[in-house]
């Protein structure tokens, strides 16, 4: 990114979530979960799956798998996993969920002096790396609404479609979009914005046609009204 890009994209950025504090000022995490680990649970089921479905599923999941140790147990046989796969189903992509998910939960309950994390979910973001399933978006998530440490800021699709449409990366990779961002975001909002960009593209600017003239942060960046998905 030019000095030059730079500058104009942090302006741009600057006006844009001006805008959005203003649409959506108590933007928050709409997972529900009681523990750190509940929400690493959580977030994991959220990929490629709404809030809402991950809700639904972990009402149910949360009553009969409650801690590190419960999900320990239901990777010990066939049985258990195929048990545990089918309360997940509808998250899609189960199979391989059910997997990382209950392989983080032997490492959170393996003990420290054998590489585990002995029954805690760990709080940095390089040990929060090494459970299975987790990237820097799971990560700074956790991190984030679980022991209020800002590692970063959280990339998922709708952050991705949001800075495709309004011209803040050069970038599709959520890694190097998330290094931009890190330039273009003043980092006392670093765990924040990322919620209300997912507001605007939940509840305002859908991944499809719609009418961009009510959307006020078009008024500002106009080359957006003509995109609308994730190229």
């Amino acid at each position: 990114m030019t000095p030059k890009k730079l500058a104009e994209r942090k302006e741009r950025l600057a006006k844009l979530d001006k805008e959005l504090k203003k649409l959506f000022p108590n933007a928050k995490i709409e997972l529900n979960y009681e523990t750190p680990w509940q929400l690493l649970v959580a977030v994991q089921l959220s990929a490629q799956c709404t809030d809402k479905m991950v809700n639904k599923i972990t009402a149910e999941l949360f009553k009969k798998y409650k801690a590190p140790a419960d999900y320990v147990r239901a990777g010990k046989s066939a049985k258990a996993v195929a048990e545990f796969e089918r309360m997940i189903k509808s998250s899609g992509f189960y199979h391989a969920k059910a997997k990382n998910i209950l392989a983080a939960a032997a490492l959170v309950e393996k003990s420290k002096k054998d590489g585990g994390f002995g029954g805690e979910v760990p709080k940095t973001i390089e040990e929060l790396l090494r459970l299975p399933g987790v990237a820097r978006k799971t990560a700074t998530a956790v991190l984030k609404e679980a022991f209020n440490v800002v590692a970063g800021i959280t990339v998922d699709t709708h952050v991705i479609r949001f800075v495709q449409r309004y011209d803040l990366s050069d970038h599709k990779d959520p890694v190097r979009i998330e290094k931009d961002l890190m330039l273009l975001v003043p980092k006392k909002e670093w765990g924040s914005i990322t919620h209300r960009i997912i507001y605007y593209g939940r509840y305002l600017a859908p991944a499809r046609v719609y009418d961009t003239s009510k959307d006020p942060l078009v008024k500002i960046y106009p080359p957006a009204s003509k995109k609308f998905r994730v190229v």
